[in-house]
């Protein structure tokens, strides 16, 4: 009966070991923080619970938008689709639909400028131009707060300034902040 025992608590001891050596060994699993939208291929965040909240029935982040073209209609403001080949992040508006409607997006050297940037077009046909991305993109880690704050709200107030509230009714108060963005907790 003893011996029994120590049979089977040495095979459960041997089942653990040989669990956690398999768990320890396996390369750990690859985070997605960005998701590729069509047709320019530019990422969408997928760290920013704000742009993209977590599904409930599968319990991943999923975009809010599912594609990003000139007529894409946002329904959060700013919204972040990054080429990596840049340093930062696109910031995206709505233009106020008296205007004709559409997305813009937020240039530090330029200002607002309708969307997309010419180098996301065919020269020769104006049609879109996706860029390619490197194999591994969907892990590139999430933009900083740090080195991207400030940059959203230099984006809101041109925005802003711009579009004012006055003529056409976009408030900074309902713009992203950079804390929204990055789904930090108000203090």
């Amino acid at each position: 009966m003893l011996g029994e025992k120590r049979s089977l608590s040495w095979g459960i001891v041997g089942i653990i070991l040989l669990a956690t050596i398999i768990l320890i060994s396996a390369p750990p699993a690859q985070a997605q923080y960005w998701q590729a939208l069509p047709p320019y291929n530019l990422l969408w965040p997928l760290w920013s619970p704000a742009l993209s909240p977590v599904d409930a029935l599968t319990g991943l982040a999923t975009p809010l938008i599912t594609g990003l073209t000139n007529n894409t209609i946002l329904p959060v403001q700013p919204g972040l689709a990054w080429d990596p080949a840049r340093q930062f992040p696109w910031l995206l508006y709505n233009i106020p639909s008296i205007l004709g409607g559409g997305i813009t997006y937020f240039d530090p050297y330029y200002g607002m400028n309708p969307w997309p940037p010419a180098y996301l077009l065919d020269s020769i046909t104006g049609l879109p131009a996706p860029i390619t991305l490197a194999s591994g993109f969907a892990s590139l880690s999430p933009t900083s707060i740090g080195d991207f704050g400030p940059f959203v709200n230099q984006g809101n107030l041109s925005f802003i300034g711009t579009y004012p509230t006055t003529t056409f009714g976009t408030s900074l108060a309902q713009l992203l902040t950079p804390a929204a963005i990055w789904g930090l907790p108000a203090i």
